[in-house]
């Protein structure tokens, strides 16, 4: 465990942290990193369980790991700097630069893709009729003529969508622009100035120094994950890091070592759609204001891993957490983290309705949703509804109530996820779950 300068009440809550990790981490993931910094000072960095079951290897704060979409801030800061240096503008039509994809009556800018709203359909929404998709090795032209086939969602600006397909699009205009693949100019251009020594654009070939292994949880037992091919995934997801390199990388940032001071001011403030609403994202960054609490930063899901980076600038707090897993229930223990650092989290913020026995055992039972082949089972525990999804991607998910229908579910941090319970003539008939759409589960039993 590492920790530096610590005050009394550092060093009591350092012990805290440490506590709270160790009793908590296994419920998650065979093994995490977590590194908390106040002030520009690490108080406390530690790797814990296992880096690898089959070897029974340790898992320690050296170890790379999967960050899925966390990987979106650094496509979204390398387009950035290629607006710093005149190469590009945010206002530009992706047009200019992606000549096959067509215009479709609506001119798409570079930012509508940085922030999620250009109406692009996302590529994992598309029916390809063929079975293990993601292992296949798609080309760029062939996923960019696949979503060029399909009608925007919406006109750009108007909405706010998230959706892989934005980044994957940004990705292509970077290589268009500085002629050089996406992993090699971002290790030239991004990496390197960084001092990132630990971040790598991920490859099933090459030998990677200190690659963890991720695992896929259901049956109630731990699996290797299925192999996925990193073509799809791309600049929307395709980096490796450890909790180390954020940090150095969060510090690069605000130092204004990588882009402007007053273009990353940019990047984390909420951006604006055409009607005036403000959304909680930026460029490749989700900003939102909770009890009064900022927080600036992004949540990755990748097969076998699940990651999470927040920055609380109030009070000058970095914590990122990493885990080898898919249980999408691990956002509760960055949660308990936040909590315990900087007084946040939905654990202690969102309590004040509580909802009846009778009322929360109405929404009780198995539902189920044809389409995804994914059922949820939700049930209830010492006066709280909690589910569990058949993919094991999700277990114990506290469902925590805005309205007697309506409730938040916390522990799926990398994107906002809402439920509503249908309820006609006094009985539940659905449950209606919603990201960037409404997903009908019906009742079965």
């Amino acid at each position: 465990m590492l920790s530096f300068a610590q005050s009394k009440d550092d060093k009591e809550l350092v012990k805290q942290i440490d506590k709270l990790i160790g009793e908590q981490y296994q419920q998650y993931a065979p093994g995490c990193q977590v590194l908390v910094a106040k002030k520009g000072q690490v108080l406390y960095h530690k790797g814990v369980g296992s880096a690898n079951l089959e070897l029974n290897v340790p898992m320690t704060t050296g170890m790379v790991l999967r960050i899925g979409s966390i990987t979106k801030q650094f496509t979204a800061v390398t387009l950035l700097q290629l607006v710093d240096k005149g190469l590009v503008s945010l206002t530009d039509s992706i047009q200019q630069y992606l000549k096959n994809f067509h215009f479709k009556g609506y001119t798409i800018r570079v930012e509508h893709l940085l922030t999620h709203t250009s109406g692009i359909i996302g590529y994992e929404q598309i029916n390809v009729r063929m079975p293990n998709v993601t292992r296949v090795d798609f080309s760029q032209a062939t996923v960019l003529d696949s979503l060029d086939k399909h009608a925007l969602l919406f006109a750009p600006g108007t909405k706010f969508n998230y959706s892989n397909s934005n980044y994957f699009l940004a990705g292509m205009i970077i290589e268009a622009i500085t002629g050089k693949s996406y992993a090699s100019y971002l290790k030239e251009n991004i990496f390197q100035p960084a001092g990132l020594t630990a971040t790598y654009y991920e490859s099933a070939t090459e030998l990677i120094p200190n690659r963890t292994n991720g695992y896929s949880f259901y049956d109630n037992r731990y699996w290797n994950p299925d192999y996925m091919s990193m073509s799809l995934v791309y600049s929307a997801g395709a980096l490796l890091s450890n909790t180390n390199d954020l940090f150095r990388w969060h510090q690069a940032l605000y130092s204004g070592k990588i882009i402007k001071k007053e273009t990353l001011q940019k990047a984390i403030t909420p951006y604006t759609l055409a009607d005036g609403t403000k959304i909680d994202y930026g460029y490749g960054f989700f900003v939102r204001e909770e009890q009064g609490m900022l927080s600036v930063g992004h949540g990755g899901a990748i097969d076998g891993f699940r990651a999470t980076e927040m920055y609380y600038p109030q009070q000058d707090i970095y914590i990122a957490c990493l885990l080898n897993s898919s249980k999408d229930d691990e956002a509760r223990l960055f949660q308990s983290i936040a909590s315990l650092v900087v007084g946040t989290g939905t654990g202690q913020n969102l309590n004040a309705l509580n909802l009846s026995e009778e009322q929360l055992q109405l929404y009780a039972g198995t539902y189920t949703n044809e389409q995804y082949k994914l059922t949820i089972k939700v049930y209830v525990e010492n006066g709280r509804i909690y589910g569990d999804l058949s993919n094991g991607t999700g277990t114990h998910l506290i469902f925590i109530p805005t309205t007697t229908t309506h409730f938040i579910l916390p522990d799926i941090k990398r994107i906002k996820t809402t439920a509503t319970f249908i309820v006609d003539k006094g009985n539940t008939s659905a449950l209606e779950i919603t990201q960037d759409k409404p997903i009908r589960f019906l009742k079965i039993q």
